[in-house]
């Protein structure tokens, strides 16, 4: 077999995942994957179906549990992360799905995030028992949703926005935790071809103040907004490094081989 040489930078590493491998019953998911996310980058992860992109990013959120791996911050070694320890972690996520709650208005949806930044709990700030702490969320959560584009949306529930609108919603609750390390999940799914000009922008503009994991199946879409990609396929790493190096390896041709994104045999010819 041809060995595969991972392409890797000298720029300040952030976040470093070794030897990571998850296993469902018999089933390997993902077998002995490393990554690295450098400061102030957007970092792609892209793939056939099934090539372990989701799993991989759940593992990282501490939704699956790694059969073995290795997980750092900043060059220290750190204990595999929980769900509940990610924004102690600077590390903050959105999903697929929009997930917003829907007897909440936008601006109250992305004061929800803000709760790892208050004293007490969001309810009790909420409900008025904190006004100062109250004001401090508002304030943080307006900010978010500027961020995001989504300040007309403040006062309106999820039912009364457009998906879009829901989906720019959702990334004001990830960046109103103010994290080091923002994991976006399928972020252009279900977008058009303005709101996906429109992400990527924005984006471009986030990543001087985060760094970026993207999972995304809009292969055009990564091209503009990664520094790096990494391809899976078959829960293994097949290829990384700048997405014009990367699209022209045979490997990764082979592995979209069939497929829309590939159909001239050149990753990235197609929508």
């Amino acid at each position: 077999f041809q060995q595969i040489q991972l392409w890797r930078c000298d720029m300040s590493e952030l976040l470093k995942v070794e030897g990571l491998s998850v296993t469902f019953g018999g089933l390997k998911a993902l077998n002995d994957v490393y990554i690295e996310l450098h400061k102030n980058e957007v970092l792609g992860l892209i793939g056939p179906n099934g090539a372990g992109k989701t799993t991989l990013f759940n593992a990282i959120s501490g939704l699956v549990p790694p059969s073995t791996g290795k997980f750092s911050l900043e060059g220290k070694n750190s204990p595999w992360p929980k769900t509940h320890q990610l924004a102690k972690l600077g590390i903050a996520r959105t999903l697929q799905g929009v997930g917003l709650f829907s007897g909440l208005t936008a601006l109250e949806n992305v004061m929800v995030g803000a709760e790892a930044h208050a004293s007490k709990g969001f309810f009790a700030d909420l409900f008025g028992t904190s006004g100062k702490s109250e004001a401090k969320l508002k304030a943080r959560a307006h900010k978010a949703l500027a961020w995001a584009g989504a300040t007309a949306f403040a006062d309106k529930l999820p039912s009364q926005l457009t998906y879009p609108d829901s989906k720019r919603v959702a990334l004001a609750r990830a960046l109103v935790l103010e994290p080091k390390i923002l994991l976006l999940d399928e972020p252009a799914a279900g977008l058009g071809h303005d709101e996906i000009e429109k992400l990527a922008n924005l984006i471009l503009q986030l990543k001087e103040f985060y760094s970026i994991i993207v999972v995304e199946h809009n292969v055009e879409f990564v091209n503009k907004i990664s520094d790096r990609v990494y391809v899976l396929n078959f829960g293994e790493v097949i290829a990384s490094g700048p997405f014009e190096k990367v699209r022209q390896d045979p490997a990764v041709v082979a592995a979209y081989l069939g497929t829309s994104i590939a159909a001239d045999a050149k990753l990235g010819t197609g929508n």
